[in-house]
């Protein structure tokens, strides 16, 4: 006998589909946007944005910051740096590690390329939605966030 497949209902294949297309289309569209106008992609700005938070960070604790696997994050700091962007240091605390800082061309970068991307944050989603509808658009997303990174590297804004 087949084993019987699992199903939605109208209404759970409704929001996995609005999920999952907003999940495949926002990236590119932010992608492009800070290509376009930055000419970072939407990961090195992510990478960039982080640095700033943090200041030093190794990169073993950059790429689980950025959800990146560690030779990918390595291979974009290494574009970084050749840009001038971002710069290696040896660790004060531990010779073996090698701590990355944004340089000030990699703040001013960043700085520069913010107001841009959050005109595209905002027309994109944030000017869809009315106050209510952002609210429960993350209380709706919190609770999968949590599923997804319980070691919560993103955090969970708002808590």
């Amino acid at each position: 006998m087949a084993a019987s497949l699992p199903r939605m209902t109208p209404q759970q294949s409704r929001a996995w589909l609005a999920l999952i297309s907003t999940a495949e289309l926002l990236p590119a569209a932010l992608d492009a946007q800070l290509q376009r106008d930055a000419s970072l992609t939407h990961y090195e700005f992510m990478l960039l944005s982080a640095l700033q938070r943090t200041g030093a960070m190794r990169l073993s604790d950059l790429a689980a910051a950025t959800n990146a696997t560690l030779p990918r994050a390595s291979k974009v700091v290494s574009r970084l740096q050749q840009r001038g962007l971002v710069r290696r240091e040896e660790s004060e605390h531990d010779r073996r590690s090698i701590l990355l800082e944004l340089t000030r061309q990699g703040r001013r970068q960043l700085v520069l390329a913010t107001p841009d991307h959050f005109d595209t944050v905002h027309r994109l989603v944030l000017d869809q939605l009315s106050p209510e509808q952002l609210d429960h658009l993350a209380d709706a997303l919190e609770p999968v966030l949590e599923a997804l990174d319980p070691q919560q590297r993103f955090g969970v804004p708002g808590r």
